[in-house]
């Protein structure tokens, strides 16, 4: 089968063998597991990450976003069957989607919007699963609750932070606020239904108290987490709660005790990486997700078409996130 691969992580991406097509043997399915044939893709900052980061023998498949049709299932399969169309965003210590098949748990997929093509789907099951996660079950906000609470999202122009913020407009009855910084991602963040849209190159509490928004009950922090931190502590209320999805360099949260507030990583791939109890909370959200895009209720958040899946437009995608200029979802469709 065909795969976009690396042998060596840290290559520049302009360089040939940074990311190059590579022919594969197809995979055969584990007892739980499906084979899909993979028809659209998304690109992620993970995807930059590992890519910058991670060594193995053989070949290295990146990817962790995907829609495709199962094609084959385990012996234990018990929630699809051959010819459904799945969403999913895989496991980070199994190979990518970057490939014609690929192999997935059960338990982390589900069945693709009705009401979407193939690209469309694919911009949503890592971000949906991040932000759902972030809101409900990291921070422990509870659906149709948040009444006379503000939630703070800092980089709310992403993929991330473009999904959070529809699931809490739509879910919650939380004051919605999301910073961004140039013209175009503030008017993207306004379009999904932030209440407020402030910028996160002045000062945010500043700007928070010309709204009369100061403070605020939650901060969700999506990007630069340690060059914000001391304004987080200063608007976040007495007893409040932040959570974040990056990896700041240095994070030191002693200001934080003053003021009794709480940090809560989140990384979406805890329950495949230690196949937790409730690993099937993956799949069980994906369809919720999926229902509320059928219904209606929630968007795509694809920002752009990449074209087919090849190595060149793959490079494309990772310059561009890599730069720190993504707006929504980048989505490449067929090979």
């Amino acid at each position: 089968m065909k795969a976009i691969v690396y042998n060596t992580p840290g290559l520049p991406i302009q360089d040939a063998q940074s990311l190059f097509e590579h022919d594969l043997p197809k995979p055969a399915p584990g007892a739980r597991d499906l084979l899909v044939e993979v028809k659209a893709i998304a690109v992620n900052p993970v995807d930059t990450k590992i890519r910058a980061s991670r060594s193995g023998d053989g070949p290295q498949v990146l990817g962790w976003d995907a829609v495709g049709i199962v094609r084959e299932v385990g012996a234990q399969v018990s929630l699809f069957q051959p010819g459904d169309e799945v969403f999913y965003a895989g496991a980070i210590d199994r190979p990518g989607t970057y490939s014609e098949f690929h192999l997935v748990d059960e338990r982390i997929v589900g069945h693709k919007p009705h009401t979407l093509d193939d690209a469309s789907a694919a911009a949503l099951p890592l971000t949906s699963i991040t932000a759902w996660e972030l809101l409900f079950d990291r921070l422990g906000v509870q659906e149709n609750g948040g009444d006379g609470q503000r939630l703070l999202i800092i980089g709310a122009g992403g993929g991330v932070g473009s999904i959070l913020l529809q699931l809490a407009r739509k879910l919650t009855h939380l004051t919605v606020i999301g910073t961004a910084s140039r013209p175009e991602t503030q008017a993207w963040v306004a379009e999904l239904g932030a209440h407020h849209v402030i910028d996160h190159s002045a000062s945010i509490a500043l700007q928070l108290e010309q709204l009369k928004l100061n403070p605020v009950d939650y901060v969700i922090s999506l990007t630069h987490t340690d060059a914000y931190l001391a304004q987080i502590v200063d608007v976040l209320r007495p007893q409040g709660k932040l959570a974040l999805i990056d990896d700041p360099a240095h994070l030191d949260i002693v200001p934080f005790k003053r003021k009794s507030l709480s940090v809560h990583w989140e990384l979406m791939f805890t329950r495949s990486l230690y196949q937790t109890e409730d690993m099937i909370k993956q799949h069980q959200l994906l369809e919720r997700v999926s229902a509320l895009v059928d219904e209606g209720v929630i968007k795509t958040t694809v920002g752009e078409h990449y074209g087919s899946i090849t190595a060149d437009n793959l490079k494309r995608a990772h310059a561009v996130i890599e730069g720190g200029k993504a707006k929504g979802k980048i989505v490449l469709e067929g090979f």
